[in-house]
C-alpha cells in the first residue's frame, strides 16, 4: 500500500473529475452499497460497457479511469461481489450498485490482521483536520 492509503493527513484529490474529463472517458460515478450493512463501501465509475457487463454477469464491474479498461472487481484480489440491484438517480448521472460481498471486504488495502477493509476506513477528525483510521 502507498502512503496515501495509510496517511493521517487529509489529501483529497479535488482534481479527479477534471482528470477523468480530460481523458474523454464517458462515465458516471457509481456508489457501491453493501446490502447487508447498508454501508457505502466504494465509489467507482461505469461507462456503458461496464454497466452492461455488470448487469449481464451480475457482478461488480466498473470502468477503470486510471487504466482505461474494464475493471472486474475482485478479478485479482478475489474480493468479488454479487450485483443485486442497480439504482439510478433522478438526473440519470450516477448509479448505486447494491451488492453482497462473496467474502471479506472490498478495498485493496488491508488492516493489521491482513483482512481487506471497506474503502471508507478513515474519518476526518473535526478538531485536528487529520484522518483517524477506523480499521487499523
Amino acid at each position: 500500500m502507498g502512503q496515501l492509503e495509510e496517511t493521517t493527513q487529509l489529501q483529497l484529490d479535488f482534481g479527479k473529475l477534471a482528470k477523468v474529463a480530460a481523458t474523454g472517458a464517458q462515465v458516471v460515478p457509481v456508489a457501491v452499497q453493501n446490502v447487508d450493512t447498508r454501508e457505502i463501501i466504494l465509489v467507482a465509475y461505469a461507462n456503458e460497457l461496464a454497466l452492461r457487463e455488470a448487469i449481464r454477469q451480475r457482478t461488480a464491474i466498473f470502468w477503470s479511469t486510471s487504466r482505461n479498461e474494464l475493471w472486474i472487481k475482485g478479478a485479482t484480489s478475489g474480493e468479488t461481489f454479487d450485483l443485486l440491484e442497480v439504482r439510478v438517480n433522478c438526473e440519470q448521472n450516477s448509479l448505486v450498485y447494491i451488492v453482497r460481498p462473496r467474502r471479506g471486504g472490498i478495498c485493496h488495502t488491508k488492516n493489521r490482521q491482513g483482512e481487506p477493509r471497506n474503502c471508507y476506513y478513515r474519518r476526518i477528525d473535526f478538531e485536528t483536520g487529520g484522518l483517524v483510521n477506523l480499521d487499523p
